[in-house]
């Protein structure tokens, strides 16, 4: 195991594959530490391999330091470029898009059982909450042939619950 807030960091600034670590290293000045490394990722000359280690340099960076001189020494740009930066906002948009359709859909559907039923009992509107997008879905289709709220609550008793890491 290497500590390494305890390590000097001269060595690992030496090497452009170990910048990102040498933000933790040990120092009596971090903010010139940080200069130090947004120096030498300056001075990486493949586009992609600098764009890649200023992400990472980045994201470790962040564990210490303030997001102001982070930013301040690393250009905004070079992390959107980078591959890293990409595939995390790739996943944060397909999370974003994945609750937005749930809550469409939710809120459709309770604006139909409450124009159905006019109100909808708490403990039914909180299970219907728990519901993955494609139960929703499947609720959707299935409310059109109820007549009453006893045919939701049978519904709802006799479709399995979502799992804690199901995807939808």
């Amino acid at each position: 195991m290497i500590r390494l807030w305890e390590e000097d960091p001269t060595p690992l600034l030496a090497n452009p594959a170990l910048l990102p670590l040498a933000t933790l290293a040990r120092t009596d000045s971090p903010a010139d530490l940080l200069t130090q490394v947004a120096t030498a990722v300056d001075m990486i000359e493949e586009t992609d391999e600098r764009q890649n280690i200023s992400a990472c340099v980045q994201i470790l960076a962040g564990l210490r330091f303030d997001k102001s001189l982070i930013t301040q020494l690393f250009r905004e740009e070079i992390m959107q470029e980078s591959v890293i930066y990409q595939d995390i906002l790739q996943k944060g948009l397909q999370q974003g898009e994945e609750r937005g359709k749930k809550q469409e859909a939710l809120q459709l559907i309770l604006r139909q059982l409450t124009r159905r039923f006019a109100a909808i009992e708490p403990e039914i509107e909180q299970q219907i909450r728990t519901l993955s997008i494609t139960q929703l879905e499947e609720l959707a289709e299935a409310l059109l042939d109820f007549n009453s709220q006893s045919d939701l609550m049978n519904y709802l008793r006799n479709i399995s619950l979502p799992q804690p890491n199901q995807e939808d």
